[in-house]
């Protein structure tokens, strides 16, 4: 479905003149085509309701990407300000949550699980909020948020079927097929860029079907394998608030500072930064797959040294400020738009 329909909302984006456009903070240099995110909605919902058909359990996921969608199809035509789309991803959380998803249990580090109650409720809100902004932040190279978030399904699916969560992992098997569908069309060089309609629709599924597979239910993996298969761009997001709080700067103020950026000053092309993040999110997986055989203490102490690991690197490479300030790689010029 994805294969199909990416190149139809490729034209029309390019007929309504919703293009992304060159900027002090993009790395293309010339205007793509954008909203390309659709297609990945639409790949996902229409093969699903064919083929399992409606459901109440679904109603909370499918009107909830209804409304997230919605706001990255708006944001990609005008430019919402920044409080405007966090509403708006509340609200797209909140209706989610309204149909009863929600975080019930956290790992206890000691051992154990902690009930939340009725603090599932606001936790569940911020972890969604949270993810679909890391995602949607991660999309700032050709087919780096599609590729992450194909690669952090896989996991999530694996664990679901081998709990026996079929219905999770179907929904996963979806998300990952209308993904990589997309990312035909998205990889570099770009013909369509998925927008915010995209990043923030991925990261707001990936979120849920967390909350439904990984973090769902009393064990000892809850929290530590979304984290790990998210990794990239949780840990991305965390050197940005940091760079910006030590820079006296908002926290949703953009900048050029994220890890893909830097491996770009670092001399690497569009493909080759991509093809790193690639790798380090597969390693992750794998890791996050490990951790579900180890207690709470031991999946805490593996977080601990890839925590570590991480700093370094982003030390080394600059994403928390120390960087060099070298202008980013324009890669090289696609090929002619279709007309």
């Amino acid at each position: 479905m994805s294969l199909a329909l990416t190149p139809l909302l490729e034209a029309a984006a390019q007929r309504a003149g919703l293009m992304d456009k060159p900027g002090p903070r993009r790395v293309h240099a010339w205007p793509v085509p954008t909203g390309g995110g659709l297609a990945i909605y639409l790949g996902f919902w229409v093969p699903v309701l064919a083929v399992y058909g409606w459901d109440d359990g679904l109603a909370g996921l499918f009107f909830g990407s209804a409304v997230i969608t919605l706001v990255g199809l708006i944001d990609d035509w005008v430019e919402l300000k920044p409080g405007i789309k966090l509403l708006g991803q509340l609200l797209a959380a909140a209706v989610l949550v309204g149909f009863g998803t929600r975080i019930q249990f956290v790992t206890n580090p000691l051992g154990g699980m902690v009930y939340l109650g009725s603090w599932g409720v606001p936790l569940t809100l911020l972890w969604i909020v949270a993810v679909t902004n890391m995602l949607n932040i991660m999309d700032g190279l050709d087919g780096l948020a599609a590729g992450i978030a194909s690669i952090a399904g896989l996991p999530l699916l694996l664990i679901a079927w081998q709990r026996e969560q079929v219905f999770v992992a179907f929904l996963t098997a979806a998300l990952i097929g209308s993904t990589i569908g997309f990312l035909r069309y998205n990889f570099n060089p770009a013909r369509v860029f998925m927008g915010d309609t995209g990043g923030m629709l991925l990261g707001f599924m990936l979120g849920a079907i967390s909350v439904e597979g990984a973090l769902k239910g009393a064990t000892t993996i809850a929290l530590t394998v979304p984290l790990l298969v998210l990794g990239v761009p949780v840990f991305d997001t965390v050197c940005a608030v940091v760079r910006r709080s030590m820079n006296g700067r908002p926290i949703s103020e953009a900048d050029d500072r994220h890890i893909h950026h830097q491996l770009l000053r670092a001399g690497l092309s569009q493909r080759q930064a991509v093809l790193v993040l690639y790798t380090i999110s597969a390693v992750l997986g794998v890791v996050a797959l490990g951790t579900v055989r180890l207690g709470a203490a031991q999946a805490l102490a593996v977080m601990v040294l890839l925590g570590a690991a991480f700093v370094a690197w982003a030390r080394r490479l600059g994403v928390l400020g120390d960087g060099s300030a070298t202008r980013l790689s324009r890669g090289p010029k696609p090929p002619a738009l279709s007309r």
